[in-house]
């Protein structure tokens, strides 16, 4: 697969189920024909009559099919205003001439939410990073222009937000995207190559990519969700949504040879994403949970079932922090991790992106696998800041 890159600056709906569609209209042509008795014959030799009525049957077919269209229609209409594009200047080194710096436009979208009676855009840290806030332009879908008044950013999960001053907004409906699942139809709505709300369709390809190389800072917190609705150069930071209009993540990245789209997007699940921003808005800064435990990289199926385990699954402790959390509870080296706050665990970095969307001091419950028998434990998550620096 090309290797996933964060998508970068640069009105039509892409139905994805137009094919499905297609078969069934022409099953259900089909059935009208059998039930009459007519048989397949060229257009040249039916008649006039048996034309208008198969005419009529087709009507009565597609307009089925176009109540269901109806859906997308009304969810795109409801949430176009919920949308905005964002333009940010910044200045960039020269790649070609050491000490010259040059001027470069980055493109791409937000969403606006409303905490505690405030309005704010939600984008991607990579779209606004390194513009001064004079430099900063978000454009509303009534054509209205905003400058933010205060911008934060956290850079372990790729979310910005920005706190505009107007209060005439309408704000996005918020999902919960642990509900998702793979197969779920959703659009994905922003300005791709500069085109303003432009909406594709598609579905919930994958769930829990956490390996992805994306841009030159990184991304070291991923939880991504990854769907098939076209996204592109200009999408970043514009929302996938689901059916009934609800945010349920923020459109990040694109697996792509050649820049564009590939069939192969990444988006922040909408949950951790608002958890970013509420702390950024609270605090200035995300504080992230610290457990203090080592991960055996190589938990190998051999491993599992020489302790018992019928296949790899959780993540197993290698080591543990001194005067740590985990230190000052029972939990032991070899144990392996099946279940962090009543969540099961499928890898290391499974494990290390719930702790850090825990609240620091926060007793959590940790299920673990110890000779051969599941036990539970108890542990107080400590601030990560104590125990190692921030990256």
């Amino acid at each position: 697969m090309p290797r996933p890159s964060c998508v970068r600056s640069r009105f039509t709906l892409r139905i994805g189920l137009l094919v499905l569609a297609a078969l069934t209209l022409a099953m259900s042509l089909a059935g009208s024909l059998r039930a009459q008795e007519v048989s397949p014959v060229s257009s040249e030799t039916v008649s006039p009559e048996t034309r208008a009525r198969l005419f009529a049957e087709l009507a009565q077919d597609v307009e089925w099919l176009e109540r269901q269209g109806n859906v997308l229609k009304r969810v795109v209409k409801l949430v176009k205003p919920n949308v905005v594009h964002i333009e940010a200047k910044k200045s960039e080194a020269d790649t070609f001439r050491p000490g010259r710096r040059n001027s470069v436009e980055e493109a791409g979208s937000g969403v606006i939410i409303k905490i505690a009676d405030k309005f704010y855009i939600l984008t991607n840290r990579h779209v606004i990073n390194a513009a001064e806030l004079p430099d900063i332009k978000i454009r509303l879908a009534d054509g209205r222009q905003l400058a933010p008044d205060k911008v934060w950013a956290d850079r372990g999960t790729d979310v910005a937000v920005m706190h505009v001053a107007a209060t005439d907004l309408i704000p996005a409906l918020i999902g919960d995207s642990s509900r998702l699942e793979i197969g779920d139809f959703v659009l994905a709505v922003g300005s791709p190559f500069g085109l303003s709300h432009s909406v594709t369709y598609g579905i919930i390809s994958a769930k829990g990519r956490r390996d992805l190389e994306l841009g030159d800072d990184g991304v070291r917190f991923q939880d991504f969700l990854q769907t098939d609705a076209a996204i592109n150069p200009g999408n970043s930071g514009g929302p996938l949504l689901n059916l009934r209009g609800e945010v349920v993540g923020i459109n990040t990245a694109i697996a792509s040879s050649s820049g564009g789209n590939e069939g192969i997007g990444f988006t922040i699940p909408i949950n951790m994403a608002m958890h970013v921003a509420k702390q950024l808005i609270d605090h200035g800064s995300v504080t992230r949970a610290f457990l203090g435990v080592h991960l055996d990289s190589k938990f190998s199926p051999e491993v599992a079932a020489r302790i018992g385990l019928p296949r790899v699954q959780g993540a197993r402790i290698s080591g543990i922090t001194p005067n740590s959390p985990a230190a000052g509870s029972e939990l032991t080296v070899g144990d392996v991790i099946l279940q962090y706050d009543g969540v099961p665990i499928e890898d290391d970095n499974h494990l290390v992106n719930l702790v850090s969307l825990t609240q620091v001091g926060k007793d959590v419950p940790v299920l673990v696998f110890r000779g051969g028998k599941p036990y539970k434990i108890t542990v107080q998550v400590g601030d990560r800041t104590r125990y190692e620096p921030e990256q």
